[in-house]
């Protein structure tokens, strides 16, 4: 059992068709001190995740109701919680859907237990509210990004609604405004140590973020690409 801590109650839903590892993760994760609500399809799991509002959610793609994709994006519809998907597909083009579709992380089955355990642990640090250092208010002729509320607010005053992950990659960027982010420290910060070669991730969300926040995403005015090396947050 790992030595690191979950907090107490935290609720994680698990989505699988397979009851073989339903039952097992719901014996491993309540050992590590999760809620664990379970659900075998996904539009099963859409109506646990309204009535029971989990903290993370583990999602397998290969559904016999619905793709996870459609899942995740069924979630997004109404939900910023984390998503993690458990998947035996290998194909890259699967991952970048799931993660265009909103998911925050894809874990390739088989998997071994610590180190889910540690992408939960990750997934739900990154959804908890960080402490602010320093201004906690950015304003821009488009938006406004508050590091306290961890909001952000187009100039037309709408709300920008940003997934744990693609907050997290922002917040990271905005602390550090006209300075160079390189792509192993925001794969590291956001993520978590293992994944400092994951730079797929970075442009998937990347091209999120431009989507949600720049006025013409193609030309990007805030979030800047120094190719090859990382990202910087101009404003």
């Amino acid at each position: 059992m790992s030595g690191q801590a979950t907090a107490p109650g935290t609720r994680v839903l698990v989505i699988d068709d397979d009851a073989q590892i339903l039952r097992a993760l719901r014996i491993n994760l309540s050992a590590h001190g999760y809620t664990v609500l379970v659900a075998d399809g996904g539009a099963a799991a859409l109506r646990v995740a309204a009535d029971g509002h989990p903290d993370v959610v583990v999602l397998d793609l290969g559904l016999p109701d619905l793709d996870g994709a459609e899942v995740i994006e069924g979630l997004r519809g109404w939900s910023t919680v984390p998503v993690i998907v458990l998947s035996a597909r290998t194909d890259s083009g699967d991952k970048v859907r799931a993660l265009d579709a909103g998911a925050d992380d894809y874990v390739t089955k088989p998997f071994g237990m610590a180190e889910l355990l540690a992408r939960l642990r990750a997934a739900v640090r990154r959804s908890a509210v960080s402490a602010v250092d320093g201004e906690a208010v950015l304003t821009t002729p488009d938006f406004t990004v508050d590091l306290a509320a961890k909001t952000v607010v187009r100039s037309d005053g709408t709300d920008v609604h940003l997934t744990p992950t693609e907050w997290g990659i922002l917040e990271l960027l905005v602390r550090h405004r006209g300075k160079l982010v390189d792509q192993k420290r925001l794969l590291r910060e956001v993520w978590g140590p293992q994944y400092g070669t994951e730079t797929h991730y970075l442009r998937v969300y990347m091209a999120q973020l431009r989507r949600k926040l720049e006025p013409a995403p193609s030309r990007p005015r805030y979030l800047i690409t120094e190719a090859g090396m990382g990202y910087r947050f101009e404003g």
